[in-house]
């Protein structure tokens, strides 16, 4: 039997190395949302960091795989059979390079779409019927005739400081997508973050 609780993930890259780098754009949506809701995730389990608390009076655990991105499912998997969430409960913060910079947009199931936290969250939970909040990066700009920067060099580069301003507006809206989907559902999420 299905669990009432719900698992937000944000996926990224645990490590010094990766901090503030464009691939933990969903590490740092999570931080964000665990900042505002006072449920820092600092407890350690399963290889994942994890905060679990009581939002819109239901269960909730926000996690961090420390897996490296590839093998988030490995992590994610361990917490959602423990704690019996079902796919349809679970809604994952991630990158995407295919929506603006700036952009966010929320899905209620889908393909990798190329992305290997993805692809491995879709593996270990058994199906693709999870939601996500793509958080837009961009492609890689030209530089000057040069040609663009290779993808993986650019999802790994650093947000820069003006950037990192720019993504409290892009958090706030993040923030308020966790709680749609918790208080009210992915449809309702998605049709209010979605429009605007």
């Amino acid at each position: 039997m299905a669990g009432t609780g719900y698992l937000i993930v944000g996926l990224g890259n645990p490590g010094a190395r990766y901090t503030r780098t464009r691939h933990n754009a969903g590490f740092l949506a999570i931080d964000h949302f665990g900042r505002s809701a006072d449920c820092p995730l600092v407890s350690a389990r399963w290889q994942g960091l994890y905060c679990r608390r009581h939002l819109s009076g239901k269960p909730v655990i926000l996690l961090k795989p420390q897996t490296y991105m590839n093998r988030s499912g490995e992590c994610v998997i361990r917490f959602a059979d423990f704690y019996r969430i079902s796919r349809q409960r679970v809604l994952v913060l991630h990158d995407d390079l295919d929506l603006p910079a700036g952009r966010i947009k929320v899905v209620a199931r889908g393909g990798a779409g190329g992305h290997n936290g993805i692809r491995s969250l879709i593996r270990h939970l058994g199906g693709s019927d999870f939601a996500r909040v793509k958080i837009g990066i961009g492609r890689p700009p030209t530089d000057g005739g040069q040609g663009a920067m290779p993808v993986d060099r650019w999802v790994l580069s650093r947000f820069s400081d003006q950037e990192l301003e720019g993504l409290e507006e892009i958090f706030e809206k993040t923030d308020r997508a966790i709680r749609l989907f918790i208080g009210q559902g992915v449809e309702a999420c998605m049709n209010e973050l979605n429009r605007r």
